[in-house]
């Protein structure tokens, strides 16, 4: 592996590009027309125009992200996290071309995007899953006969994808048909897959998740858990490590049961298994995200190791350079998510053109950005701009340095969720760690 073309953009692919010049590897960047004069694109020692600035015909298009590796001579392909990341038709289409995937196989990539499948692949492997159908639904009458065993609340899940699309929570059996009818039609809309299976629906659980790695040569570790809860329709704003009031039988609990399922579907490379904790306790399977995650940095500051320099390494051939016994945790690392939109209407999306930012650096900070000021925030992309990371001798050290370099931060010309977050990392019960899945939603931090 000599030279690698990432097919991304922003914040990921310019930290792909930091761990390739770690291995002296070249470096290939793809772009839309939207994003020409972007950041990442500079990065890179080679940058090759995809199309047009829709994804569709550009970062999600496989032909034309083959054709730039051809055109550029990479000889492997990194696919950050979101577009074509957990595309099993992707990694396949890279390994006919005779590409590395610097991923999992696509079998494991196909099974896990599979949420039904995963499940039954979880449950067999003695991972605990949420209880519901055991596969996909044919109709309403079927979803009334599992919630006679399950209960409810319970929640329709599209079977063909994650992150909360296409989901509809039900309180009665009255409202199961018209459930039914929108979650069907939205998973179709989303993953081009109508089918929905059933879960019962948890109140106000803790979403946490055991980042694992594993090699082609039979070595699985984990390198200890994240947790997620800060979320907004399903979608996490604020991620740290350790997760706080965690009871250590519980941690031990996820961590064995998420290398026993990278295990049992002879994973390779870097992956996710996420979790749902109930207030008693109890953990379920969520999902399985065969990628790079977008809070990696926080398992690298409590770690000190580096996940996208093992994952090029791993793909490489090579084993592990980690034992699991030497994977240990020091201090606490807590990352924000800092998006352009605003807040005051349900996180609507806020274009245009960055005046001003302004990130502090400092000791025990990190900063993960795809952005400058002068750079164009366009509605083709997701729009998260940066990331910002701050690590502490324990969790108190790390939420202080956050919250006093969250003050300091400015970004001009668009709205952020930079006061959000301010309001967030004050509110009592995220001091305390008292966290759950449904704080933003059910208006905590208002």
């Amino acid at each position: 592996m000599n030279t690698v073309l990432v097919a991304n953009r922003g914040e990921i692919a310019r930290r792909v590009f930091r761990a390739c010049r770690r291995l002296g590897l070249r470096t290939v960047a793809v772009y839309s027309e939207a994003d020409k004069d972007a950041l990442h694109v500079r990065d890179a020692d080679r940058a090759v125009l995809l199309g047009p600035a829709p994804a569709r015909e550009s970062y999600l298009d496989v032909e034309r992200l083959l054709d730039a590796a051809r055109r550029s001579g990479a000889d492997a392909v990194h696919p950050g996290y979101g577009f074509l990341s957990e595309s099993w038709r992707f990694a396949e289409a890279c390994a006919r071309a005779g590409l590395t995937f610097i991923g999992p196989p696509a079998e494991a990539v196909r099974a896990m995007g599979d949420k039904t499948e995963a499940r039954r692949l979880m449950a067999a492997a003695g991972v605990p899953t949420v209880p519901g159908s055991p596969g996909p639904i044919a109709d309403a009458a079927e979803a009334v006969a599992v919630a006679a065993k399950v209960g409810f609340p319970l929640v329709l899940k599209a079977a063909g994808g994650g992150g909360g699309i296409g989901m509809a929570r039900v309180d009665r059996a009255a409202d199961l048909a018209t459930a039914f009818a929108t979650a069907t039609r939205r998973a179709q809309s989303a993953f081009a897959n109508p089918a929905v299976y059933v879960e019962r629906y948890l109140e106000r659980p803790r979403h946490v998740e055991v980042q694992v790695f594993a090699d082609a040569h039979g070595s699985v570790v984990h390198l200890h858990e994240r947790e997620c809860s800060i979320q907004r329709r399903h979608q996490k704003l604020i991620e740290e490590s350790p997760a706080p009031n965690l009871a250590a039988a519980i941690k031990d609990g996820l961590t064995e049961a998420a290398v026993a399922g990278a295990r049992a579907i002879g994973y390779v490379n870097a992956g996710t298994m996420e979790f749902l904790v109930d207030a008693a306790g109890g953990f379920y399977f969520l999902e399985m995200n065969t990628r790079i995650q977008v809070e990696h940095p926080v398992t690298e500051e409590v770690t000190g190791l580096d996940l996208v320099v093992e994952q090029l390494r791993v793909a490489a051939g090579e084993r592990l350079s980690w034992r699991q016994q030497a994977i240990v945790q020091r201090g606490a690392a807590i990352e924000v998510r800092v998006y352009a939109e605003d807040p005051d209407k349900n996180f609507l999306p806020s274009p245009g053109t960055i005046a001003r930012l302004e990130v502090p650096a400092g000791d025990r900070l990190r900063v993960e950005s795809g952005v400058e000021s002068g750079s164009v925030v366009t509605v083709h992309y997701d729009p998260l701009l940066f990331k910002l990371i701050a690590g502490g001798a324990d969790r108190d050290e790390a939420l202080a340095r956050l919250r006093a370099a969250l003050e300091t931060t400015v970004v001009e010309g668009v709205r952020t969720t930079v006061p959000f977050l301010r309001k967030v990392l004050d509110h009592p019960d995220v001091r305390r760690g008292v966290l759950h899945t449904q704080m933003v939603d059910q208006g905590a931090f208002r």
